[in-house]
């Protein structure tokens, strides 16, 4: 009688005993995936560099206007696009409406106008970074949490939000007008091809009345009056509304043109290394326009010359003091 304890041989063999230690992996988290788009390489380059490093963020495609930035969201399907204001041919402003469409926008860029920033939260940006308010974490803090749907403001940004919403329903769905070549793209910035964009040139102008959109000129045809509009003089970088004070008459300063936009950028917070990057001119060239400033602002200081020039200091509007 053969042993019933020996297994027959063509029989399968029981699975061995699960080892206790054997515990399964975690799923590896997916990657927040990015596109940038800025018009200036310096710019997307550094935070091209700064998000990648992040185990939990790739960016997946860089765009230097509004146009490529839309065909990069269209062909990636990113989870955040961070966007520019102020682009050649489309730009920021021009371009959200059709980008939040497909993923959530934060605006990241140096336009620290209040028209500006109302109109970017009212065409549906998700987060508005002004550039000189906000450390890396925060930038990278603000790429995940946009994804969640908390929002993120930068200092500038959040009291004009608190501005508009002080002031009310008084001025209508419209708002205050945008400053010249904001919010509409430029016609032959589009060509003749249609497939790319959703609609065609004409019904980007944001001319229909659920938009409720003021008109605004067409915009400056010089890239660089695009991406880097500065005030006149003698003038402040928006008019100040919602009761705040009049900016203060600049034109006595007698900055030249490349002074008063260096001035601007040191209004902003930016720091040496930052404005060089922006103006294409070296640090040492930085300096001696600040030491011109300085001169001609008789300020002895980074903080006392951003008070005069921005109206805040006591007697500004008065005279030099």
């Amino acid at each position: 009688m053969p042993d019933q304890t020996t297994p027959h041989p063509g029989a399968s063999q029981p699975p061995p005993p699960q080892n206790p230690f054997d515990f399964p992996q975690p799923a590896q988290p997916s990657r927040l995936r990015v596109v940038v788009a800025d018009d200036n390489p310096v710019v997307r380059a550094g935070l091209t560099a700064l998000l990648s490093g992040r185990e939990d963020i790739t960016v997946v495609a860089e765009a230097v206007d509004g146009r490529e930035a839309y065909e990069a969201a269209q062909q990636h399907r990113p989870d955040v696009v961070l966007l520019d204001v102020r682009m050649p041919g489309v730009d920021g402003i021009s371009a959200l409406p059709y980008l939040v469409r497909i993923a959530p926008v934060v605006m990241l860029t140096y336009s620290r106008e209040s028209e500006i920033v109302q109109e970017a939260l009212r065409r549906g940006a998700g987060g508005y970074l002004v550039h000189g308010e906000f450390t890396a974490g925060q930038l990278v803090d603000a790429v995940r949490d946009i994804k969640q749907g908390r929002a993120h403001f930068t200092p500038t940004a959040a009291g004009a939000l608190l501005a508009q919403l002080r002031q009310g329903q008084g001025q209508g769905r419209g708002g205050p007008a945008l400053p010249d070549g904001l919010g509409q793209a430029s016609a032959n910035a589009y060509g003749n091809s249609t497939s790319v964009w959703p609609h065609n040139s004409t019904q980007l102008i944001a001319q229909p009345a659920d938009m409720s959109l003021a008109h605004v000129p067409n915009p400056p045809t010089s890239p660089e009056n695009l991406s880097q509009v500065q005030p006149d003089v003698g003038q402040s970088s928006s008019e100040w509304r919602s009761g705040r004070p009049a900016a203060p008459d600049r034109s006595r300063f007698q900055l030249s043109t490349r002074e008063a936009e260096i001035m601007d950028l040191i209004a902003s917070g930016m720091n040496n290394q930052q404005i060089a990057a922006t103006c294409f001119i070296s640090e040492k060239t930085v300096k001696n326009h600040i030491n011109r400033i300085f001169a001609k602002l008789h300020s002895t200081s980074r903080s006392e010359a951003a008070a005069k020039w921005l109206g805040t200091a006591p007697g500004s509007h008065r005279g030099l003091g």
